[in-house]
C-alpha cells in the first residue's frame, strides 16, 4: 500500500511540473486577438506535437464532430471541419447570455436582487408564496426554486415538485431559471436578445458569421410564456467568444465585458456534488463540473500563482449532444467543438467523448526541443 501511495505522490509531482511547465510557456505567448482571419501557430513553437494532433484528427473522424477548434493565446493550434458551419448551439446560449449581463449590470440598469414578480416574470401558472423571493441572481444559478413546467419535457419531468424548496438554497437545472432570465434580460435592457448578441458580442470581437436572421425564439407554450432562444453560431465564433472569457472580457485594447463580470460568472456557487437532476450530476462526474452563472466551473481550488493541473480555473459552456466552447486559463487554451444535432440523422457525442478529446489535447503536448 505504501509504495501505491509513493507512486501515486510521485505521478502527481511529474504531472504537476509537466502543468506548470506548460503554464510557464502558454504565458510566455502574447495573448493576440483575430482580426478578418485567426492566425495560426506550428504546434512545435508553442509545445505541442503535430503527429500526435494528428492521432486526435483521426479519431475525431470516428465520432459525430462536425467541427472543433483549438486555440493557444489566440492562435489557431488545431481545426478541424467547417470552422464557418453554423448551427444550433443548444445551452451554450445561456453561457453568452450570462456573458451579456455584465454591461448592463455595471451600468445600473439591471439588479441581480430583483425578484421575479417585480421583474415581471409572471407565468403561465402563478408564483407560490415561497417562490415569490427567487431572484434574477438565483435565476442565473440555477437556483431559483421555481419547479414551473419550461418546454422541456425531460428537465421538467425530473424537476422537483413546485414548493419542495426554498429560492437559493437548492440547485436544479431546469430551463424555466434560463428561459425565465432570456425575458428579464429583453425587459431590463430594452434589447432584444439576438440584437444584442449583435451589438454588444458580435461587432466589437468581429465574428465572422453570426446573424440575427438566422436566430430563433422557440415558443414554450402552453407550457411557459418564457421562450427559449435559441441561438445558431459558427464554430470560429465560438472560439471569439472563448478568446474574450480566456482574456477576462478585453478585447484588443477594449473592455467588451466589464471588468470582474468573467470572474464572477465563472466562480463556482454550485460544487459538483451538489448538482441536480441526478442524471445530469452523473455526466459531470466525468470531471469536476460544478457550476458558476450559467457557465460550468471546475470544482476544485483555484489559487493565483499555484498551478495544480491543467484544469486550474477552468470553465465551459455546455450544450446538448456535443456543443462546447471550454476554455483551460492556465494552458493559455480555448476548445470549441460542435455536433450538428439537428440533422437527420440526429448525430450526438457523449459528454465522456468529449471528456476523451479533451484529454487528446492535453496530452498533445511534448518535450522541449519539440521535434
Amino acid at each position: 500500500m505504501n509504495s501505491i501511495a509513493s507512486m501515486f505522490r510521485l505521478s502527481t509531482l511529474i504531472v504537476c511540473c509537466l502543468v506548470f511547465a506548460l503554464g510557464v510557456q502558454a504565458e510566455e505567448l502574447r495573448l493576440t486577438f483575430p482580426g478578418a482571419a485567426w492566425e495560426r501557430v506550428k504546434p512545435e513553437t508553442v509545445g505541442y506535437s503535430s503527429a500526435k494532433l494528428e492521432v486526435l484528427r483521426a479519431w475525431l473522424k470516428t465520432q459525430n464532430t462536425k467541427a472543433m477548434q483549438v486555440s493557444i493565446a489566440g492562435r489557431v493550434l488545431f481545426e478541424y471541419g467547417d470552422q464557418s458551419y453554423v448551427s444550433k448551439v443548444a445551452s451554450v446560449r445561456k453561457s453568452i447570455l450570462a456573458m451579456m449581463y455584465g454591461k448592463y449590470v455595471s451600468e445600473g440598469k439591471v439588479d441581480l436582487n430583483q425578484k421575479v414578480e417585480e421583474l415581471g416574470l409572471n407565468d403561465v401558472q402563478p408564483f407560490l408564496p415561497i417562490e415569490k423571493s427567487a431572484t434574477l441572481l438565483y435565476l442565473l444559478r440555477a437556483r431559483s426554486g421555481i419547479y414551473h413546467l419550461s418546454g422541456n419535457a425531460e428537465l421538467s419531468a425530473l424537476a422537483p415538485r413546485r414548493g419542495a424548496h426554498l429560492p437559493g438554497l437548492y440547485f436544479q437545472y431546469t430551463n424555466w431559471d434560463f428561459n425565465a432570465a432570456g425575458t428579464a434580460f429583453e425587459k431590463l435592457t430594452g434589447k432584444g436578445i439576438f440584437e444584442a448578441i449583435e451589438t454588444d458580442l458580435a461587432q466589437p470581437i468581429g465574428m465572422q458569421d453570426y446573424k440575427v436572421s438566422l436566430q430563433k425564439k422557440v415558443s414554450s407554450l402552453p407550457d411557459s410564456v418564457h421562450p427559449e432562444y435559441a441561438t445558431y453560431l459558427s464554430t470560429r465564433d465560438m472560439a471569439r467568444l472563448g478568446l474574450l472569457m480566456l482574456s477576462h472580457g478585453e478585447w484588443n485594447g477594449k473592455q467588451v465585458i466589464p471588468k470582474g463580470w468573467t470572474d464572477r460568472i465563472t466562480t463556482l456557487a454550485t460544487p459538483h456534488q451538489e448538482i441536480h437532476p441526478e442524471s445530469l450530476a452523473a455526466r459531470t462526474q466525468i470531471g469536476l463540473w460544478g457550476y458558476g452563472m450559467l457557465w460550468w466551473v471546475w470544482d476544485a481550488p483555484n489559487v493565483a500563482g499555484v498551478v495544480t493541473g491543467p484544469y486550474q480555473g477552468a470553465y465551459s459552456a455546455n450544450g446538448a449532444f456535443g456543443q462546447y466552447i471550454t476554455v483551460l486559463p492556465v494552458m493559455n487554451l480555448v476548445i470549441t467543438h460542435k455536433v450538428d444535432f439537428e440533422a437527420k440523422e440526429n448525430p450526438s457525442l457523449s459528454p465522456s467523448e468529449y471528456h476523451t478529446i479533451l484529454q487528446m489535447v492535453m496530452e498533445s503536448t511534448c518535450e522541449d526541443p519539440c521535434k
